[in-house]
Protein backbone atom coordinates (compact mmCIF):
# COMPACT_ATOMS: atom_id res chain seq x y z
CA UNK A 1 0.00 0.00 0.00
CA UNK A 2 0.92 3.26 -0.46
CA UNK A 3 2.76 5.93 2.20
CA UNK A 4 2.25 9.34 3.14
CA UNK A 5 5.53 11.53 3.91
CA UNK A 6 5.44 14.57 5.51
CA UNK A 7 8.21 16.38 4.82
CA UNK A 8 9.73 19.06 7.56
CA UNK A 9 12.26 21.54 7.20
CA UNK A 10 14.02 22.57 10.64
CA UNK A 11 16.96 24.49 11.98
CA UNK A 12 19.14 22.33 14.29
CA UNK A 13 17.66 24.32 17.57
CA UNK A 14 14.21 22.80 16.11
CA UNK A 15 14.99 19.68 15.73
CA UNK A 16 14.76 17.96 18.95
CA UNK A 17 10.73 19.50 19.37
CA UNK A 18 10.43 19.00 15.82
CA UNK A 19 11.39 15.29 15.69
CA UNK A 20 9.63 14.63 19.08
CA UNK A 21 6.18 16.03 18.00
CA UNK A 22 6.46 13.98 15.13
CA UNK A 23 6.71 10.70 17.19
CA UNK A 24 3.90 12.00 19.45
CA UNK A 25 1.79 12.14 16.07
CA UNK A 26 2.54 8.36 15.31
CA UNK A 27 4.74 8.69 12.71
CA UNK A 28 5.92 4.61 11.71
CA UNK A 29 9.72 6.22 11.09
CA UNK A 30 11.73 9.80 11.12
CA UNK A 31 14.37 10.21 8.80
CA UNK A 32 17.14 13.07 9.66
CA UNK A 33 19.28 14.41 6.64
CA UNK A 34 20.87 17.63 5.55
CA UNK A 35 18.17 20.60 4.28
CA UNK A 36 21.30 21.85 2.45
CA UNK A 37 22.64 19.08 0.30
CA UNK A 38 22.59 18.73 -3.58
CA UNK A 39 22.23 15.12 -3.61
CA UNK A 40 20.94 12.05 -1.33
CA UNK A 41 24.81 11.01 -0.88
CA UNK A 42 25.48 14.17 0.12
CA UNK A 43 22.78 14.19 2.49
CA UNK A 44 24.25 11.53 4.60
CA UNK A 45 23.07 10.58 8.49
CA UNK A 46 25.24 11.00 10.98
CA UNK A 47 23.88 10.21 14.72
CA UNK A 48 25.34 12.68 17.34
CA UNK A 49 26.13 11.62 20.41
CA UNK A 50 23.76 12.19 23.63
CA UNK A 51 23.56 15.98 23.95
CA UNK A 52 25.11 17.04 21.23
CA UNK A 53 23.61 18.93 18.28
CA UNK A 54 23.20 17.58 15.07
CA UNK A 55 26.07 18.39 12.41
CA UNK A 56 23.46 20.25 9.82
CA UNK A 57 22.77 24.10 10.57
CA UNK A 58 19.29 23.13 8.74
CA UNK A 59 18.12 19.68 8.69
CA UNK A 60 14.83 18.13 6.57
CA UNK A 61 12.57 15.22 8.87
CA UNK A 62 11.00 12.78 6.79
CA UNK A 63 8.15 11.54 8.59
CA UNK A 64 6.39 8.44 6.73
CA UNK A 65 2.90 7.69 8.03
CA UNK A 66 0.03 5.64 6.83
CA UNK A 67 -1.58 6.52 3.61
CA UNK A 68 -5.02 7.53 5.25
CA UNK A 69 -3.38 9.85 7.81
CA UNK A 70 -5.87 13.00 8.86
CA UNK A 71 -3.69 15.79 7.03
CA UNK A 72 -5.30 18.59 8.41
CA UNK A 73 -4.79 17.34 11.66
CA UNK A 74 -1.19 16.56 11.81
CA UNK A 75 -1.11 20.20 10.12
CA UNK A 76 -3.13 21.20 13.27
CA UNK A 77 -0.88 19.55 15.70
CA UNK A 78 2.53 20.30 14.33
CA UNK A 79 1.21 24.22 14.34
CA UNK A 80 0.77 24.04 18.22
CA UNK A 81 3.97 22.37 19.14
CA UNK A 82 5.79 24.71 16.43
CA UNK A 83 4.38 27.78 16.29
CA UNK A 84 7.01 29.96 14.47
CA UNK A 85 7.00 27.23 11.54
CA UNK A 86 6.65 28.87 8.45
CA UNK A 87 3.97 27.34 6.07
CA UNK A 88 6.30 26.64 3.34
CA UNK A 89 8.65 24.59 5.77
CA UNK A 90 6.13 21.73 5.41
CA UNK A 91 5.59 19.11 2.66
CA UNK A 92 3.25 16.30 2.13
CA UNK A 93 3.57 13.64 -1.13
CA UNK A 94 2.64 10.39 -1.24
CA UNK A 95 4.71 7.35 -1.50
CA UNK A 96 4.13 4.33 -3.72
CA UNK A 97 5.10 0.91 -1.44
CA UNK A 98 8.18 -0.86 -2.27
CA UNK A 99 10.82 -3.65 -1.17
CA UNK A 100 13.33 -0.71 0.39
CA UNK A 101 16.15 -2.86 1.10
CA UNK A 102 15.90 -4.31 -2.66
CA UNK A 103 15.58 -0.68 -3.61
CA UNK A 104 18.89 -0.09 -2.00
CA UNK A 105 20.37 -3.32 -2.72
CA UNK A 106 19.65 -2.87 -6.55
CA UNK A 107 21.72 0.99 -6.32
CA UNK A 108 25.13 -0.60 -3.95
CA UNK A 109 27.00 -1.91 -6.85
CA UNK A 110 30.41 -3.56 -6.19
CA UNK A 111 33.06 -0.77 -5.63
CA UNK A 112 37.26 -0.47 -5.84
CA UNK A 113 39.21 1.17 -3.63
CA UNK A 114 42.82 1.15 -4.16
CA UNK A 115 44.70 -1.78 -5.58
CA UNK A 116 43.38 -4.58 -3.93
CA UNK A 117 40.52 -3.58 -2.15
CA UNK A 118 36.91 -4.41 -3.43
CA UNK A 119 33.60 -4.22 -1.22
CA UNK A 120 30.46 -6.28 -2.94
CA UNK A 121 26.78 -6.17 -1.89
CA UNK A 122 25.35 -9.16 -0.95
CA UNK A 123 22.93 -9.97 -4.13
CA UNK A 124 26.46 -9.54 -6.48
CA UNK A 125 28.57 -12.79 -6.35
CA UNK A 126 32.15 -11.72 -7.16
CA UNK A 127 34.18 -13.27 -9.88
CA UNK A 128 35.29 -16.56 -9.11
CA UNK A 129 39.18 -16.56 -9.93
CA UNK A 130 41.22 -15.10 -7.33
CA UNK A 131 43.39 -12.27 -8.82
CA UNK A 132 44.87 -11.29 -4.84
CA UNK A 133 42.52 -9.37 -3.92
CA UNK A 134 40.86 -8.59 -0.57
CA UNK A 135 37.22 -8.80 -1.17
CA UNK A 136 34.51 -7.51 1.57
CA UNK A 137 30.88 -8.59 1.13
CA UNK A 138 28.36 -6.46 3.11
CA UNK A 139 24.54 -6.67 3.23
CA UNK A 140 23.60 -2.90 3.51
CA UNK A 141 21.28 -3.01 5.51
CA UNK A 142 23.18 -2.88 8.72
CA UNK A 143 24.36 0.08 10.31
CA UNK A 144 26.32 2.74 8.19
CA UNK A 145 29.44 2.37 6.34
CA UNK A 146 29.39 0.74 2.79
CA UNK A 147 32.06 3.01 1.27
CA UNK A 148 29.52 4.75 -0.93
CA UNK A 149 30.29 8.24 1.21
CA UNK A 150 33.61 9.81 0.88
CA UNK A 151 34.97 9.55 4.52
CA UNK A 152 34.56 6.02 4.53
CA UNK A 153 36.01 5.67 1.17
CA UNK A 154 39.39 7.92 2.09
CA UNK A 155 39.47 5.19 4.92
CA UNK A 156 39.16 2.14 2.64
CA UNK A 157 41.77 3.37 -0.07
CA UNK A 158 44.12 4.27 3.28
CA UNK A 159 44.12 0.95 4.43
CA UNK A 160 44.95 -0.27 0.92
CA UNK A 161 48.06 1.76 0.74
CA UNK A 162 49.30 -0.13 4.02
CA UNK A 163 51.51 -3.05 4.48
CA UNK A 164 49.09 -4.44 7.10
CA UNK A 165 50.56 -7.63 7.33
CA UNK A 166 50.68 -9.17 11.44
CA UNK A 167 49.14 -5.94 12.27
CA UNK A 168 46.67 -5.20 15.18
CA UNK A 169 44.14 -2.47 13.96
CA UNK A 170 41.80 -0.22 15.82
CA UNK A 171 38.28 0.98 13.87
CA UNK A 172 37.22 3.35 16.83
CA UNK A 173 33.65 4.14 15.56
CA UNK A 174 33.43 1.20 13.39
CA UNK A 175 29.45 1.07 12.71
CA UNK A 176 29.13 -1.76 9.96
CA UNK A 177 32.73 -2.89 10.67
CA UNK A 178 33.68 -2.19 6.77
CA UNK A 179 36.73 -0.40 7.71
CA UNK A 180 38.25 -3.31 10.13
CA UNK A 181 36.95 -6.33 8.15
CA UNK A 182 38.69 -4.36 5.61
CA UNK A 183 41.45 -4.45 7.08
CA UNK A 184 41.43 -8.21 8.12
CA UNK A 185 40.95 -9.32 4.46
CA UNK A 186 44.08 -6.97 3.37
CA UNK A 187 46.35 -8.77 6.07
CA UNK A 188 46.11 -7.39 9.16
CA UNK A 189 46.36 -10.10 11.65
CA UNK A 190 43.53 -9.09 14.00
CA UNK A 191 41.45 -6.09 14.58
CA UNK A 192 39.66 -4.20 17.21
CA UNK A 193 36.06 -2.44 17.21
CA UNK A 194 34.66 0.55 18.57
CA UNK A 195 31.83 1.97 18.44
CA UNK A 196 28.99 3.33 21.58
CA UNK A 197 26.15 2.17 19.46
CA UNK A 198 25.50 -2.03 20.93
CA UNK A 199 23.53 -1.87 17.41
CA UNK A 200 26.66 -1.29 15.40
CA UNK A 201 28.73 -3.64 16.82
CA UNK A 202 26.07 -6.47 16.19
CA UNK A 203 26.19 -5.62 12.68
CA UNK A 204 30.41 -5.53 12.23
CA UNK A 205 29.91 -8.86 14.02
CA UNK A 206 27.24 -10.10 11.91
CA UNK A 207 29.30 -8.80 8.55
CA UNK A 208 32.50 -10.06 9.76
CA UNK A 209 31.33 -13.38 10.20
CA UNK A 210 29.93 -13.49 6.76
CA UNK A 211 32.93 -12.72 5.59
CA UNK A 212 35.19 -15.20 7.62
CA UNK A 213 36.94 -13.01 9.70
CA UNK A 214 34.46 -12.95 13.11
CA UNK A 215 37.00 -15.12 14.82
CA UNK A 216 40.05 -12.12 14.98
CA UNK A 217 37.82 -9.16 14.98
CA UNK A 218 37.25 -8.20 18.78
CA UNK A 219 34.54 -5.49 19.68
CA UNK A 220 33.99 -3.23 22.65
CA UNK A 221 31.76 -0.07 23.72
CA UNK A 222 34.48 2.45 24.62
CA UNK A 223 34.19 2.12 28.39
CA UNK A 224 35.02 -1.82 27.94
CA UNK A 225 38.49 -1.85 26.21
CA UNK A 226 40.87 -3.68 28.20
CA UNK A 227 43.27 -1.36 29.73
CA UNK A 228 46.44 -2.31 27.25
CA UNK A 229 44.60 -1.99 24.04
CA UNK A 230 47.14 -0.93 21.58
CA UNK A 231 46.66 -0.84 17.91
CA UNK A 232 49.72 -0.96 15.24
CA UNK A 233 47.44 0.59 12.84
CA UNK A 234 44.71 3.07 13.80
CA UNK A 235 41.43 4.78 11.77
CA UNK A 236 38.74 6.85 13.18
CA UNK A 237 35.54 7.93 10.78
CA UNK A 238 33.43 9.44 13.29
CA UNK A 239 33.27 13.50 13.65
CA UNK A 240 35.17 16.61 13.94
CA UNK A 241 34.35 17.24 17.71
CA UNK A 242 34.56 13.77 18.58
CA UNK A 243 37.84 13.30 16.80
CA UNK A 244 38.82 16.36 19.11
CA UNK A 245 37.92 15.58 22.33
CA UNK A 246 39.40 12.29 21.82
CA UNK A 247 42.78 12.61 20.50
CA UNK A 248 45.00 11.92 23.57
CA UNK A 249 42.87 8.57 23.78
CA UNK A 250 43.61 7.71 20.48
CA UNK A 251 47.84 8.91 21.11
CA UNK A 252 47.53 6.09 24.16
CA UNK A 253 45.46 3.50 21.63
CA UNK A 254 48.56 3.08 19.24
CA UNK A 255 51.88 1.89 19.62
CA UNK A 256 54.29 4.23 19.27
CA UNK A 257 54.63 5.87 15.22
CA UNK A 258 51.74 3.93 14.53
CA UNK A 259 49.98 5.12 10.75
CA UNK A 260 46.69 6.36 11.79
CA UNK A 261 43.72 8.01 9.46
CA UNK A 262 40.98 10.22 10.85
CA UNK A 263 37.75 10.79 8.79
CA UNK A 264 34.12 12.18 9.11
CA UNK A 265 35.67 16.02 8.85
CA UNK A 266 34.13 18.31 6.93
CA UNK A 267 36.29 20.97 4.44
CA UNK A 268 37.27 23.67 6.94
CA UNK A 269 37.37 22.07 9.84
CA UNK A 270 40.76 19.78 9.22
CA UNK A 271 42.60 22.90 10.45
CA UNK A 272 41.70 23.09 13.94
CA UNK A 273 42.43 19.04 13.93
CA UNK A 274 45.73 19.31 12.72
CA UNK A 275 46.86 21.76 15.33
CA UNK A 276 45.19 20.10 18.03
CA UNK A 277 46.93 16.10 16.70
CA UNK A 278 50.59 18.18 16.27
CA UNK A 279 49.78 19.48 19.77
CA UNK A 280 49.19 15.96 21.15
CA UNK A 281 52.44 14.73 19.48
CA UNK A 282 51.35 13.04 16.31
CA UNK A 283 53.49 13.41 13.19
CA UNK A 284 54.14 13.52 9.27
CA UNK A 285 50.14 14.89 9.59
CA UNK A 286 48.32 15.06 6.15
CA UNK A 287 45.28 16.66 4.82
CA UNK A 288 43.14 14.97 2.20
CA UNK A 289 40.28 15.92 0.44
CA UNK A 290 37.52 14.41 -1.78
CA UNK A 291 34.15 16.60 -2.41
CA UNK A 292 33.55 18.38 0.93
CA UNK A 293 35.22 16.05 3.20
CA UNK A 294 38.80 15.24 4.58
CA UNK A 295 40.66 12.72 5.93
CA UNK A 296 43.95 13.50 7.98
CA UNK A 297 46.54 11.02 8.01
CA UNK A 298 50.19 10.51 9.49
CA UNK A 299 51.83 8.79 12.96
CA UNK A 300 50.87 8.26 16.09
CA UNK A 301 53.80 10.16 18.96
CA UNK A 302 56.60 8.38 19.57
CA UNK A 303 57.87 7.59 22.94
CA UNK A 304 59.58 9.86 25.09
Amino acid sequence: MPWLELQLTVDATTQPQAEAALEDLGALSVTLMDADADTPDEAAIFEPGVGETPLWQTLTLLALFDADADRPGLLHVLHDALPNLAPDRIAFREVADQDWERAWMDLFQPMRFGRRLWIYPWNIDPPADDDGTALVRLDPGLAFGTGTHPTTALCLEWLDSLDLAGKCVIDYGCGSGVLAIAALKLGAAAALGVDNDPQALTASHDNATRNGVGDRLSLYLPNALPRATRGDTFVANILSGPLNNLAPRFAALCTPGAPFALSGILAGQEPELLERYAACGFTNLLATAREDWVRISGNAPAPG
